[in-house]
């Protein structure tokens, strides 16, 4: 199995589970953080055992954000007084980079559960909103931090949390960048569970897991592919696309495998076919 620097990936099929894994730096983000997403969930994409995947943090949190200390050398950009032209172009282009690095969570087929404990900040909670489901520990604090360092949130966060709390939320937490704790976090629909500790969490995001790699993976994965169409789009629109998604899935061995446990009285075992 390949070796990430900041990242640690164990897979357990049908489960994989990937750990942000720089604890003695409250896993900040630093330029491998952003570097090894792309290829950690383009594997998990195409490994055809694994059905579901688990975003975890080693230590004491999940991410308390971006490291811009180790960034600074990746993005000089940003310190530059002048500011000119070709500056401008330069920077764009670095942020549609790490922009991809988050939305790779998203392209993922395979349905991703973040479980956070302790501290889930600015390019953390990026992250976070790219995945598919939420759940926390008791203690997890969450921030949408960039308004208070003078940036804008401009790798994601800005454009999912509002489809998962709404606009006043969203609008709220951007502009106080405010924290706020686990569960405001789930009174505002953006975790699914909160869990008194991190065992309890990691044993609840497993056995989500479960449930979900039980299920066909076609129907899975075609499921996440039309609810990732079809958001902000019109209801026509979506019922389009997903009669095309439905009529290229079907026939398929998992359907007449569904058929078959159920006149058996049995459990399915699908296979992804």
């Amino acid at each position: 199995m390949r070796h990430y620097e900041f990242y640690q990936v164990e897979k357990k099929p049908p489960v994989a589970w990937v750990y942000l894994n720089r604890p003695e730096k409250k896993n900040a983000m630093n330029p491998p953080a952003w570097k090894e997403t792309l290829p950690i969930f383009e594997d998990l994409d195409a490994d055809t055992e694994i059905r579901a995947v688990i975003v975890s943090g080693r230590g004491a949190c999940f991410s308390a954000g971006i490291d811009l200390m180790a960034m600074s050398a990746e993005l000089p950009e940003l310190m530059d007084n002048e500011q000119k032209g070709g500056v401008k172009w330069r920077l764009l282009k670095k942020i549609y980079a790490l922009q991809d690095t988050i939305s790779c969570i998203e392209w993922c087929r395979k349905p991703v559960i973040a479980a956070i404990h302790g501290h889930c900040v600015g390019a953390g909670l990026d992250m976070a909103t790219a995945c598919d489901i939420r759940v926390c520990t008791a203690d997890a604090t969450f921030s949408l931090r960039e308004a208070a360092v003078g940036f804008v949130a401009d790798v994601g966060v800005l454009q999912r949390i509002p489809r998962i709390v709404g606009q006043g939320y969203a609008r709220e937490l951007a502009y106080t960048a405010k924290n706020f704790d686990a569960q405001s976090a789930k009174q505002m629909l953006l975790v699914n569970e909160v869990y008194d500790g991190y065992e309890a969490m990691m044993a609840g995001a497993l056995k989500t897991a479960e449930k979900i790699a039980a299920n066909s993976p076609l129907a899975v994965q075609a499921s996440k592919d039309v609810l990732n169409f079809c958001m902000g789009k019109p209801v026509e629109e979506g019922l389009k696309y997903v009669a095309s998604v439905s009529a290229n899935i079907i026939p398929s061995k998992d359907l007449m495998e569904a058929i078959t446990a159920f006149m058996e009285k049995r459990k399915p075992d699908f296979t992804g076919e």
